[in-house]
């Protein structure tokens, strides 16, 4: 699990950068301001959760299944989150707007939530047993 964990933050970071430079550069002439501003959105928490994402990856044994769940909670919530909005940007910009994925980006933003949540608490019971 931990290798997955941190492969698939190094993906989703590395997607991020890739994912900004487009919106900056090729998107702009697509987009308007607010649809600009969405995308943005959905590239800074993809970037965001890819680092605790890696946190996790290092921090965390995966011996316990809140530790594992915090990893799959931030995966899922990217995916739904970030994914949901690019594909709403993107669909919008066309005309043919996907409202199917209105309801995704806010699930989305539920298992990042969770996700935090558990990190807290595992984080919070590693520093317990070292004593920190």
């Amino acid at each position: 699990m931990k290798e997955f964990v941190l492969i698939f933050g190094g993906i989703m970071g590395a997607l991020a950068v890739i994912l900004g430079a487009f919106g900056a550069h090729a998107l702009k002439k697509t987009f308007n301001d607010d649809q600009l501003k969405s995308f943005e959105t959905g590239v800074k928490y993809q970037m965001y959760h890819a680092n605790i994402l890696i946190i996790t990856g290092i921090v965390f044994p995966f011996t316990q299944t809140g530790q594992q769940l915090t990893a799959w909670f931030f995966m899922i919530g990217i995916l739904l989150f970030s994914f949901s909005i690019y594909g709403l940007t993107y669909s919008s910009s066309i005309d043919k707007k996907l409202k199917i994925l209105g309801p995704v980006t806010p699930l989305g933003g539920l298992f990042l939530i969770l996700g935090w949540i558990f990190f807290t608490i595992n984080i919070a019971e590693i520093a317990v047993y070292l004593n920190i």
